[in-house]
């Protein structure tokens, strides 16, 4: 091969190899975290490869909570958002254009944590009174799940909400841990796994949990239907082959993760914090049913998200979540 040629063969390499990379298309979604169990997956994707294998690059971006992604997807800094689907419905019962599009949990895992000092004087919900609540953030048009939960776990124990003082808690570790070791918070309706690394700690006991069957049955519409990807009505118009893509990835990585153990779904996240690691293999393992095994939605989830939604905002601002869903991309089950 003469130089001229062995030039000529390098350069269509090269721009092919760019054309390439060019037409890697960039989609942006907005979430808590980072290593929030419930909106691990898309952690995940872009470890596993499962945005590539879609043609896309998904550029994570991460919130404190889900009412904030949910303002970052209305404010279009993003197209997609995964936030709890009764948050979503605070924004939508707001005026925000919200649309569900596919279903990232089976159950959901919020836990009341309460600091360690303060059991035996805090035994039920209502003995909060008077006390500081951390909850996930929320923006000004959409309540955040955990702050609905905080509400409806003191109401229904027959303490007003306003007695209790909301602020806002974050979703990592870092944020959480803060402010349970700086006592600048009574309790928190937490996620995992920065629960069971808090309780390990010997930092804080759990008051109530929606993995306790006794705990669930208290509660209206426990079976709530929490992390879920979001989208607006203008890209489903505009773009659908992206919203079609993001769901394809979402789906690729709760299957991968179907097949995969704890130990190998931690080992791709690349976590080197020893303590980290074993919180969430303990998490992945003791909650088998934290995801969906493939983004659809099921008829018991909406019921159930009806239901909690109807007892948190719904007396003022009536909204079922039929109305916001739009299934193309996936499939319903019972």
């Amino acid at each position: 091969m003469t130089r001229r040629l062995q030039r000529f063969v390098w350069g269509l390499c090269f721009s092919l190899l760019m054309t390439g990379v060019q037409a890697m298309e960039r989609i942006s979604v907005a979430y808590p975290g980072p290593f929030n169990l419930s909106y691990l997956p898309l952690d995940l994707a872009p470890r596993i490869g499962a945005d590539r294998a879609e043609g896309i690059e998904l550029v994570v971006r991460h919130t404190a909570g889900g009412g904030l992604a949910l303002q970052h997807l209305q404010r279009r800094n993003v197209d997609f958002a995964v936030a709890g689907v009764p948050a979503a419905m605070s924004a939508r019962a707001n005026g925000n254009d919200v649309v569900v599009i596919a279903a990232v949990n089976d159950l959901p895992l919020f836990m009341l944590m309460v600091r360690a000092d303060l059991k035996g004087v805090v035994q039920r919900p209502r003995d909060l009174a008077g006390r500081v609540v951390g909850v996930n953030a929320s923006a000004l048009s959409a309540k955040t799940t955990s702050q609905q939960l905080a509400e409806l776990l003191v109401q229904n124990d027959g303490l007003s909400p306003h007695r209790i003082r909301i602020v806002a808690a974050g979703q990592s570790w870092e944020e959480q841990s803060a402010l349970i070791r700086s006592r600048y918070a009574d309790a928190i309706v937490g996620d995992e796994p920065f629960v069971t690394r808090l309780v390990n700690r010997g930092e804080v006991f759990v008051l109530t949990s929606l993995a306790n069957p006794a705990d669930i049955a208290r509660i209206p519409g426990a079976g709530f239907l929490h992390a879920a990807l979001e989208t607006r009505s203008d890209v489903l118009r505009n773009s659908p082959r992206r919203a079609e893509k993001m769901v394809a990835v979402l789906r690729r990585t709760l299957q991968w993760m179907a097949r995969h153990s704890p130990e190998e779904t931690v080992t791709a996240l690349g976590i080197d914090d020893a303590e980290a690691r074993a919180a969430l293999i303990d998490a992945l393992r003791r909650y088998p049913r934290a995801f969906s095994p493939d983004g659809a939605f099921s008829a018991r989830q909406i019921t159930e998200t009806d239901r909690f939604y109807a007892v948190t905002e719904g007396r003022t601002r009536p909204l079922k979540l039929e109305t916001m869903l739009d299934d193309r991309f996936v499939t319903r089950r019972p």
